[in-house]
């Protein structure tokens, strides 16, 4: 029973790694130009901006290291038009930030270049990580001494919090109602089974009804977008054939009148 319970884990640990939260990429800016990005981030979500600046030499027709003095400045400013972070960086290095509301955040970047490298042509290589991939589990691993297995099972619990934060984010709602597996007390159901459970397999269990729930809550919003996609297409259909009515209709009544008018000429004798 415990070997199906952990393999299930594993899987679902799989299963649940296969939801990325980061965007690399790299873009190219003047030095005097200013870039935005906006990244909807739940509330209480680490972030963590990797970036690395590169600087074209017309000698050798390429992008190189820059010179000494360049740095970058990021601005974060968070749905209320509050400034989260401002500060100038190095060219090679990484800003990090907490959100505190949920919504569109928009992260701004741009050189501190002055008329020393003006006119210059920037590009910026830039990995922006959300929530649990912004954590660096090695790190915790040694720090907290932790065995595979626990270190496993903090990704899990991370992955976990992740995705309801951004379940909660879309939802828009707050109820104070207990569903699902919020609604079990398993320190009580483990008295009642009088089972002898300790605090990883309690994590374990709760992790299994964790992803049971939220797969039924998958399995639930893909039902009602099949929903909306019936409705849709039926009411697309119905526009369509009454589109057709119209046009019958038009044009039976426009045959109709030029009889009706070729009839009244004729016995008017005018044609």
């Amino acid at each position: 029973m415990a070997r199906m319970e952990m393999s299930q884990i594993l899987a679902n640990f799989l299963l649940l790694c296969l939801c990325t939260a980061v965007s690399g990429l790299y873009f190219h800016i003047a030095e005097t130009e200013k870039k935005c990005f906006i990244e909807e981030i739940p509330d209480d979500t680490i972030v963590v901006g990797h970036y690395k600046v590169e600087i074209f030499d017309k000698a050798q027709n390429q992008y190189l290291p820059t010179v000494a003095g360049l740095g970058m400045h990021v601005e974060v400013k968070d749905p209320d038009e509050k400034i989260v972070l401002s500060r100038t960086y190095a060219a090679d290095g990484r800003f990090t930030f907490t959100s505190h509301v949920s919504g569109e955040h928009v992260i701004c970047l741009h050189s501190n270049s002055s008329a020393w490298f003006g006119g210059g042509q920037l590009r910026v290589h830039l990995d922006i990580q959300v929530g649990e991939h912004a954590v660096d589990y090695q790190q915790v691993a040694a720090k907290d001494k932790l065995t595979e297995l626990q270190l496993r099972i903090r990704q899990l619990l991370d992955q976990v919090e992740m995705i309801t934060k951004e379940q909660n984010y879309q939802r828009r709602i707050h109820l104070n109602i207990s569903s699902g597996e919020d609604a079990i007390d398993y320190f009580g159901l483990a008295q009642e089974e009088h089972m002898d459970i300790d605090s990883l397999q309690m994590r374990i269990r709760q992790l299994n009804n964790q992803v049971v729930q939220m797969r039924r809550e998958q399995d639930y919003q893909r039902y009602r977008e099949e929903r909306f996609r019936q409705t849709s297409e039926s009411t697309n259909q119905r526009v369509l054939w009454w589109a057709i009515a119209q046009t019958v209709i038009l044009l039976s009544t426009g045959f109709w009148q030029m009889r009706h008018l070729k009839s009244f000429f004729e016995a008017k004798k005018l044609v």
